[in-house]
């Protein structure tokens, strides 16, 4: 069933329904309980040349780990894992929305980094500097640099001889940086640091943290 949008004030949304709704039996189904619905936007935006760049060129990556032909084998046994693990439909890098692109290059991301496929430099260069980005270096613990193997670091000095144990972590801001880039930041400090490389670090509410197995 598809609704147009009509309004939206605060966290309520007004949609008008193309066809009439059978409130009773949506309360049947519902087990008599308030029924419950999921709402997804639609994109008319096409899949731009920079997403489909950076798609086919982690594609190319995983083939040269996994042994692939990036030609002939790669894109389709992606795609095919793709839509089998996250039950999406099909669709064509061709024409497909930006939404449907960008879902797909974060979940050919993640495959990167949950299996430590190697980057390139210049595959790692073109990826996103976003917060979905940097989380995801926090979680695998991948330098947000160079990709790397990585620890977690403060934007805030934590300072010597505190107990980490007893920091109230929900003040700071973190990224994930490799050794020979955390030792940078401190040689020449934060600020230059941050604009050097165009980093945002993200702050990390409690959920966060616990999920990061960041302690406080």
């Amino acid at each position: 069933m598809y609704a147009k949008l009509h309004e939206i004030v605060g966290n309520k949304i007004i949609a008008v329904l193309n066809d009439d709704v059978d409130i009773l039996k949506l309360q049947k189904l519902a087990n008599n309980k308030q029924p419950t619905i999921e709402i997804g936007f639609s994109d008319s935006r096409s899949i731009s040349t920079d997403q489909r760049k950076k798609i086919y060129a982690l594609i190319g990556e995983i083939s040269e780990w996994s042994g692939y032909m990036i030609d002939k084998e790669a894109p389709g046994i992606m795609k095919w894992q793709y839509l089998t693990e996250t039950g999406k439909k099909i669709f064509s890098l061709s024409n497909c929305t930006m939404t449907q692109a960008n879902s797909y290059l974060s979940w050919l991301l993640d495959f990167c980094f949950d299996n430590d496929v190697p980057f390139k430099t210049k595959t790692w260069d073109m990826l996103p500097n976003d917060y979905a980005m940097q989380y995801r270096c926090l979680k695998h613990r991948r330098c947000c640099i160079c990709g790397r193997n990585a620890d977690i670091a403060h934007v805030e000095t934590v300072g010597m001889g505190r107990n980490r144990r007893e920091i109230d972590h929900s003040r700071f801001y973190f990224m994930a940086l490799c050794r020979t880039h955390h030792t940078e930041q401190h040689k020449i400090g934060i600020m230059t640091f941050l604009e050097r490389y165009h980093i945002k670090p993200v702050k990390l509410d409690a959920d966060d943290r616990k999920q990061l197995r960041i302690g406080g």
